[in-house]
């Protein structure tokens, strides 16, 4: 019995393959600059790598600029975006104030963190055209 091979770079879960990365974007309310020493910064990135491991989230990159935050970041199928991104927002923000409450009482003292909009976009290690003519070429493999 042949061997299957197996994706490179994909993980291999209990009844589930994958491999996707998911790039995130997104900002403080009204751009407003909250990360502006690198303490500020640091103290960002230790509070979304906490929310990551909370959701069990792999972040693969990180930076955090004064008024937004780059992520790219890996997880399970059985969790939706949207969800993630509601983790990463809504916990960060609690945290974040929690452990400074002097910039929400300075800066947004309407509450909000972040502004309600994100970007997101999936990323793989093939490309879309690499992807169909896979799929093209699956039926005359067969034959």
């Amino acid at each position: 019995m042949k061997k299957k091979e197996r994706v490179p770079d994909a993980i291999y879960e209990r009844g589930y393959v994958y491999n996707f990365h998911f790039h995130l974007i997104w900002v403080t309310k009204y751009r407003c600059p909250a990360f502006t020493t690198p303490e500020l910064v640091q103290d960002m990135k230790n509070i979304l790598n906490k929310v990551a491991e909370l959701n069990d989230i792999t972040i693969e990159t990180m930076e955090v600029m004064p008024d937004h935050v780059h992520l790219l970041i890996s997880f399970k199928p059985k969790h939706a975006p949207t969800n993630v991104v509601k983790a990463f927002k809504g916990g960060s923000a609690r945290l974040f104030f929690s452990q400074h409450p002097e910039i929400k009482k300075k800066k947004f003292w309407s509450g909000h963190l972040w502004s309600p909009s994100y970007y997101m976009s999936t990323l793989g290690n093939m490309s879309k055209d690499v992807v169909e003519k896979y799929i093209q070429g699956q039926y005359k493999k067969e034959l």
